[in-house]
């Protein structure tokens, strides 16, 4: 059964900026200003209404679950204020509007972003719709759930080979070892200051500075992780003061990397 939530029509939320910004892997367009993905084992979709978006889900309460999965509690509107701390910021934090940090379930963006190291969207969204479909409870509407950790546990590298995550497999078959044995969990990370939980993700066979600071954004909800990545290493260079810290972001530096990397893309392709 699928539920439809009008009381979650939402305001200054943007489907295909969340969706379009790299976070998740599991959503696409099926129509324009229209999305489908599965998330938290349930199917979603979200379209656009007339002041925001309106998101339904198979299976569940849409407004009681999507209220904190699609993080529409929080007044996005401070926060750009807050990170427009220079002229480009302010400019990127404006072409952002409507772009959310998505509530993701830990183990999932823990091993999604494992798959997406040296890798390109469609072959990441391929690979994880492969590990879903092959081992995940099917869902309503043709979907799948995201596979849990104690389940990719029991799997071997050539199982995952076999999806065609490469040198990947055994990154992604360790770090599920390790959360199915409660050697990380997302409770223990949350309790952690930053500099630390990212340090005991680093610790997983695989796990970078980019990757760490990638799960704690998007699968932690830690919204003062800022991952870097060549795009956001060249925005910082091109477009902040020498000596520029993001540090300055305080409590909300994820979501000023995603303006910035959103804002800083489209600037890129408007040059070339």
């Amino acid at each position: 059964m699928t539920a439809a939530a009008p009381a979650s029509s939402a305001q200054d939320f943007s489907p295909a900026l969340t969706f379009e910004c790299g976070q998740c892997f599991r959503f696409g367009a099926i129509a324009p200003g229209v999305y489908r993905g599965a998330a938290l084992g349930r199917s979603w979709t979200v379209s656009r209404a007339s002041r925001g978006a309106l998101i339904t889900c198979a299976g569940g309460d849409p407004d009681r679950v999507g209220r904190d999965f699609f993080d529409l509690d929080r007044d996005y509107a401070a926060i750009r204020r807050a990170v427009s701390v220079t002229p480009f910021m302010a400019a990127a934090a404006d072409f952002g509007r409507g772009l959310r940090i998505l509530r993701q379930d830990f183990w999932e963006a823990l091993c999604s972003f494992l798959i997406s190291q040296c890798n390109n969207i469609p072959r990441i969204k391929g690979i994880i719709g492969r590990l879903c479909e092959g081992y995940g409870a099917p869902i309503e509407e043709g979907s799948f759930a995201f596979p849990d950790a104690p389940t990719v546990a029991r799997l071997n590298e050539g199982d995952l080979r076999a999806l065609d995550l490469g040198y990947r497999a055994p990154y992604v078959l360790g770090a599920a070892r390790a959360v199915a044995e409660g050697r990380v969990t997302a409770g223990s990370l949350h309790a952690l200051p930053l500099a630390e939980a990212r340090h005991a993700l680093a610790g997983l066979e695989g796990v970078g500075a980019k990757v760490a600071d990638c799960v704690l954004l998007y699968g932690l909800h830690r919204l003062d992780a800022f991952p870097i990545d060549t795009w956001i290493r060249r925005a910082l260079a091109e477009h902040f003061p020498k000596g520029f810290s993001h540090g300055v972001f305080g409590a909300y530096a994820g979501v000023a990397q995603q303006y910035i990397f959103h804002y800083a893309r489209h600037l890129r392709g408007k040059a070339g």
